[in-house]
């Protein structure tokens, strides 16, 4: 159940709760990677919502190591679509001037938006 509600979480952009709900199911089970893998992209998006961008980047990095490790369809999400995601946001990251903008959060430029659906 905590999965699902993962997906309608992370489309209203909730990406605290996403961390909650995945925290949740990757603490039955730690060796799950590719959970972790969610996790961490969940936190790297939150982290960038208040503006810590080398928290965001340190995670989306960490989330493209765990996810990449699958291929295709894993867990009904299309793995390649989120790693060329997350690509993009690195990319956007990568070109903005400063390393923390907790103090001018609210001018960064928005990410794309994405959305995740069970295929």
């Amino acid at each position: 159940m905590a999965y699902y509600e993962f997906f309608i979480s992370f489309n209203e952009g909730d990406y605290y709760t996403c961390h909650d709900l995945l925290e949740d199911i990757w603490l039955t089970d730690r060796s799950n990677l590719f959970i972790k893998g969610l996790l961490h992209f969940c936190v790297a998006l939150y982290h960038y919502s208040y503006g810590n961008l080398k928290g965001s980047r340190s995670m989306l990095l960490t989330a493209r190591q765990y996810l990449s490790r699958y291929d295709g369809i894993h867990w009904g999400i299309t793995i390649n679509e989120v790693i060329s995601y997350i690509n993009d946001c690195l990319t956007i990251i990568s070109q903005l001037p400063i390393e923390d903008a907790r103090d001018v959060w609210s001018s960064l430029p928005c990410l794309p938006q994405f959305y995740l659906y069970l295929e």
